[in-house]
């Protein structure tokens, strides 16, 4: 078993959480100690704007970006000496800033995180395992989602078949069957446009227990044109950047509606794209267990409860840390990469073969 530390920044931009994780990349040892760093304001800021930059196009080089990316490091650094847990190897996901994954029969696609795994190193002193997406681009998959090996580990002993949903900045869904089966996808937007709302019209970086969802009532003339989106019934592999539904908001006409109607709206869409995301399931789970930032948003989780015919439940009714998850999975993925263990799958990722991925800095 190795010890290490998982480091996570994810869609919503809040900060980065970290996990300690006793682990040889298949079965999980113990879990240890977690935290999360909020980013400063205008880290989070500069994050969000260098997210709308690279959709037009910048350069590896640009100043901006390597000041953000440095910044960015120093704060997972400080995440990793925070846990005080000597770790042997850090898995670091880094910020994703550009997701475009191959659509069909196209081009090959293009994955980008930023993080210098050679300033982590240093300042950490410990090995990196890191870039965990882009091999599995350049074969031809989606390149995400990575964590549901981990959650294959982690429910091992719960009834099957099971769903596990990460309501992150963008949502995805794991599910795992009564014969192993492992099905991974995004399901559409989740926090970020409610991120982004909520900011825009209270000034708060997220609608806190989604009272200002609450307070409103979806519209359906908004709705209906966002679930008409290609993307709801496109068929699995498939995944998402941060950003890609933002051009839908507008044109659905989501701007023009008041703040509370707004947000019930982006809730409302979330959940129904959970709900239609279920059709693409081999068969209906038994329950949902939620984790990320989302369950944490009331009006979202009815929402869910609503649109799916299955319990819905927080991760922690199974004992799960629903913060700490994702960062406990790059704890588990980078021992996997140490290992040379295949991170991608057919039903994850779209990859022709179980994929390895992943490369490594420091590690003897």
């Amino acid at each position: 078993m190795l010890r290490t530390i998982g480091l996570m920044s994810g869609t919503s931009l809040d900060g980065v959480d970290a996990a300690v994780v006793e682990t040889d990349g298949e079965r999980i040892g113990a879990l240890g100690k977690r935290l999360t760093l909020p980013y400063a304001p205008a880290l989070r800021r500069d994050l969000r704007l260098l997210l709308d930059r690279a959709q037009t196009g910048i350069e590896p080089e640009d100043p901006f970006l390597r000041d953000v990316e440095r910044r960015l490091t120093e704060r997972h650094a400080e995440a990793v000496a925070a846990l005080d847990a000597r770790p042997e190897l850090i898995g670091f996901h880094g910020q994703t800033i550009l997701h475009r994954p191959p659509r069909g029969d196209g081009p090959l696609g293009r994955t980008w995180q930023i993080g210098d795994a050679m300033l982590l190193s240093r300042l950490a002193g410990t090995a990196v395992a890191y870039d965990f997406r882009s091999q599995d681009v350049a074969m031809g998959g989606q390149g995400a989602p990575l964590v549901p090996i981990f959650h294959q580990a982690m429910a091992a002993a719960l009834p099957k078949p099971l769903a596990v949903l990460n309501l992150g900045g963008v949502g995805n869904l794991t599910f795992l069957g009564r014969d192993g089966a492992l099905v991974a996808f995004d399901t559409g937007p989740a926090n970020g446009p409610l991120d982004d709302w909520a900011r825009k019209h209270t000034g708060r970086d997220h609608d806190e227990g989604g009272r200002l969802a609450l307070a409103g009532r979806a519209d359906g003339d908004v709705l209906g044109r966002l679930l008409a989106h290609p993307f709801l019934e496109q068929p699995p592999p498939k995944s998402l950047d941060r950003l890609d539904f933002d051009r839908a908001l507008k044109e659905a006409g989501a701007p023009a509606l008041s703040p509370a109607d707004g947000a019930a709206t982006l809730v409302a869409f979330a959940a129904i794209a959970v709900a239609a995301a279920g059709r693409h399931l081999p068969e209906a789970p038994l329950q949902w267990l939620v984790c990320g930032g989302g369950r944490r948003n009331t009006a979202l989780m009815r929402a869910l409860a609503s649109a799916l015919e299955a319990p819905v439940r927080a991760v922690e009714i199974a004992g799960w840390d629903g913060d700490a998850l994702e960062a406990q999975a790059f704890g588990l993925l980078a021992a996997r990469v140490a290992r040379g263990l295949p991170i991608t799958f057919p039903g994850t990722t779209g990859a022709t073969r179980p994929l390895p991925g992943g490369r490594l800095l420091g590690l003897a």
